[in-house]
């Protein structure tokens, strides 16, 4: 976790305190090494895992070697934990039958990513490029819907290619999405979305911190814990951290206050309540700071002042 923290945090850590006691420590920004967030995760599932006597130390360090350094889902999950694998390091059988299913994975995931997540990827690129200021309310719903799927065809791309690589060699890694656009609630999406990352964080750090089952003010703390680390995971940067936080609160919302409402609502509508606020979300997400994804929502809602619609969109697309 030091050395994570040492590569990924580091700049970010001498920023806030900069601008906290007006400092100015001079810093040089590190390289960050490919992957890391996802293989430090897979070590420390390891070493909690031995620790905890789940499974018995690695002795072979060509096993070993090969869970830490197994390239076909090293630098883009999904995240594989030690005990998911242990036995297929040095037990597992290679037949057409399932090499013929990894080249399916394979080509599914290599055409999310090529033919859908660059195209769609492009209008979203192109939108923001430009002055938030000027963006109608189409516009701006219509590159957040893009940076929405661009996001799930691409990642849910590289972890299937993840997952077909690995059926190739004999290993059956986990499904990282489950269609988590049909989800009917925030904790419907959260158990189909990345779906490694999450149960990482709650066998991990979820469960030992007493989960929901030392009362209610501790449960919430937990969650809010758990979002806060899940939202630094994804980068070192404050927008990163108030898009954890955000699911936090409205899991916690959900889980004392919405759920009994939730259920009284037809399927199609609380699909179509949770799609909009993880789109909500993704701003959050892709914004540079607080007050630009301020700024991308309010041009969302109309108070730009630029109004509902404009040629400004139809010219993009017919460009593309």
């Amino acid at each position: 976790l030091f050395m994570l923290g040492f590569f990924k945090y580091s700049g970010f850590i001498v920023e806030n305190i900069n601008a906290v006691i007006g400092g100015k420590i001079e810093y040089e920004g590190l390289p960050l090494p490919v992957g890391i967030s996802f293989y430090t995760f897979q070590i420390l599932s390891y070493v909690i895992a031995v620790y905890k006597g789940e499974v018995k130390a690695q002795k072979n360090i060509v096993a070993f070697g090969a869970y830490i350094s197994m390239f076909p889902q090293l630098i883009a999950g999904p995240i594989v934990q030690y005990s998911d694998i242990e036995k297929q390091l040095t037990s597992r059988t290679v037949t057409i039958e399932k090499f013929y299913d990894g080249i399916i994975y394979f080509i599914r995931g290599l055409g999310k990513k090529v033919l859908f997540a660059n195209t769609i990827g492009a209008v979203y690129t192109q939108v923001t490029a430009g002055d938030i200021a000027s963006l109608s309310v189409v516009t701006s719903w219509v590159a957040v819907i893009c940076y929405t799927l661009q996001i799930y065809f691409d990642f849910s791309g590289y972890s299937d290619m993840a997952v077909g690589l690995g059926k190739m060699m004999g290993f059956e890694f986990v499904q990282n999405f489950n269609y988590p656009y049909k989800a009917k609630s925030i904790k419907d999406f959260w158990s189909r979305w990345h779906i490694s990352l999450s149960s990482w964080f709650r066998d991990y750090v979820y469960i030992p911190l007493g989960g929901n089952r030392k009362g209610n003010i501790r449960t919430i703390i937990n969650i809010l814990i758990v979002w806060s680390l899940t939202g630094m995971w994804h980068g070192a940067a404050w927008n990163f951290v108030l898009w954890g936080v955000y699911y936090g609160v409205l899991l916690i919302f959900e889980k004392y206050v919405y759920s009994k409402v939730q259920k009284k609502l037809p399927a199609i509508v609380s699909i179509l309540v949770t799609f909009i606020i993880v789109i909500i979300g993704w701003v959050f997400f892709f914004s540079n700071s607080f007050g630009e994804s301020v700024n991308y929502l309010g041009a969302m809602f109309g108070a730009n002042g630029i109004g509902f619609d404009n040629t400004g969109l139809f010219l993009l697309l017919n460009n593309l």
